[in-house]
């Protein structure tokens, strides 16, 4: 959002040293892509913005190339895109982004920003706010921990699959589902925050 965010609080989402979150700040505020005021904290400058998006176009152009061309699981590809997404040839991306038929999704559900840094999201609820009844199809997935997606994929709810809300239960909002008209299943009300599916 538009608050500026103190490097306290960004040190401890990062889970290193003040002092060093400070040294980066002053680094990245040099290069104009945060702004920074002493005592006021970081916000991030258009600059930085345009910066951030392409650096999400290509982690999630290469999570996609990685699953569709070269058969990664979606649970395995996370980090190899970290390593990739690092190369900087704007020609590489954008001829990665045509072979690809200009994906607008990656394989967890995320949109992908187009080259302007422009994306669109799919109209999309999470699974643990829906009402019993509600059907849709998962469109994303918000936790993309290999753990997590290997216990989605255990489950069936794959991207796609189609999902009934059958039951949620009171004392603990764990829900059961249906998922493809084929297999009832119970998940906790973490797994159910992290599934997003159609409106």
């Amino acid at each position: 959002d538009e608050q500026a965010v103190s490097t306290n609080a960004i040190a401890d989402t990062l889970n290193t040293k003040a002092a060093s979150v400070t040294d980066m700040i002053k680094k990245l505020s040099n290069k104009g892509v945060i702004t920074y005021q002493k005592y006021r904290g970081v916000k991030v400058s258009e600059l930085g913005q345009k910066a951030a998006l392409q650096v999400v176009r290509k982690h999630r152009l290469w999570e996609t190339f990685l699953v569709e061309k070269l058969k990664f699981n979606w649970d395995e590809v996370h980090e190899v895109a970290e390593q990739l997404e690092h190369i900087k040839s704007p020609l590489l991306i954008k001829r990665l982004d045509e072979f690809l038929g200009y994906p607008k999704y990656d394989p967890h559900g995320d949109p992908i920003p187009d080259e302007f840094g422009e994306f669109k999201s799919k109209p999309q609820v999470a699974l643990g706010d829906c009402k019993i009844g509600h059907e849709g199809v998962v469109v994303a997935v918000k936790d993309a921990s290999a753990p997590f997606l290997q216990y989605v994929d255990k489950i069936g709810a794959y991207i796609g699959a189609k999902i009934k809300v059958i039951d949620k239960v009171e004392f603990d909002s764990s829900l059961e589902i249906l998922i493809d008209n084929k297999k009832t299943v119970f998940i906790s009300k973490e797994v159910s925050e992290n599934i997003w599916i159609t409106e």
